[in-house]
């Protein structure tokens, strides 16, 4: 590290500092703290370094500190995705992969899920975990809220839940358990250190042999849009086209169902929206 960045690790090491307040670490304030955040023997004690170490951080002498101190830095000054991203390139260690597709959708996401009221969406995660929907959704595909948050998987429900793969024709049932499975082996690629992703493939493994016949062809694709025909048991079958955005800094996907204006899938949708997520079977 030249001088100018061990300048900017110290002013941005104590700029974090004073950020966190005492509580947010389970910290007493006490009566006679001067410091607007954390002082620098508590930096040091979280992070389980001397406070000769960390102090000559903050005063721009350190030496260049290890990925593992950078990581005890992170999780003390409590840093953002993107301030862990910049302290790491501050100090010439690129950040690794992430341990795990994030699970938190951003509000301006949850809003969009909001106002398509009429038009089917959800969020998923790199492994297809079910993170946010709207009712319309819930109407066409699952009631996620009477789900398990282990149950809210696409790939698990229709490897193990023969219901839920009778949902698709038989042309997309085979395309969807082609491409869930590619998709899911790159999702593991790019977070080879989470566990909950190593379970789901396990599980998977122990519970379907198509499955396991499938990982083992070792294909690899990303999700992408396509047209579906599925089948609900009180409107019958839909034509639809099923769009995928993808929300890059998440690596979550938001997905969309709509129907052609005027057909009968989109008349499907309208009476869906009424319908709710009713059985209308009994």
């Amino acid at each position: 590290m030249d001088r100018r960045s061990r300048t900017e690790l110290a002013g941005f090491l104590r700029s974090r500092r004073e950020l966190v307040q005492p509580s947010d670490v389970g910290l007493e304030r006490g009566e006679r703290r001067r410091t607007p955040g954390l002082r620098r023997e508590e930096v040091a004690r979280l992070a389980g370094m001397s406070v000769d170490y960390y102090a000559r951080l903050e005063q721009a002498r350190g030496p260049r500190p290890s990925r593992q101190v950078l990581g005890a830095l992170c999780r003390a000054l409590r840093l953002s995705d993107d301030e862990r991203a910049y302290l790491h390139y501050l100090t010439g260690e690129p950040p690794g992969p992430p341990p795990g597709p994030s699970r938190e959708v951003r509000p301006g996401v949850l809003h969009l899920l909001d106002r398509l009221d009429d038009t089917p969406a959800f969020v998923m995660d790199a492994t297809y975990d079910v993170l946010a929907w709207n009712p319309l959704a819930a109407a066409l595909i699952a009631d996620f809220s009477a789900l398990p948050p282990g149950e809210r998987n696409f790939i698990w429900r229709f490897f193990t839940d023969p219901a839920a793969r009778e949902r698709h024709d038989p042309e997309g049932a085979r395309r969807f358990a082609r491409e869930s499975v590619a998709d899911l082996r790159a999702a593991a690629a790019r977070y080879p250190d989470d566990p909950a992703l190593r379970r789901l493939v396990e599980r998977l493994l122990e519970r379907s042999a198509e499955f396991a016949e499938l990982w083992a062809g070792h294909d690899v694709t990303v999700a992408r849009s396509m047209r579906k025909r599925l089948r609900h048991p009180a409107v019958g079958w839909l034509e639809l086209d099923c769009e995928t955005l993808h929300v890059a800094d998440g690596d979550q996907f938001v997905v969309l169902y709509t129907a052609a204006p005027g057909s009968p899938s989109y008349e499907a949708l309208r009476l869906l929206k009424v319908i709710g997520t009713q059985d209308l079977r009994a």
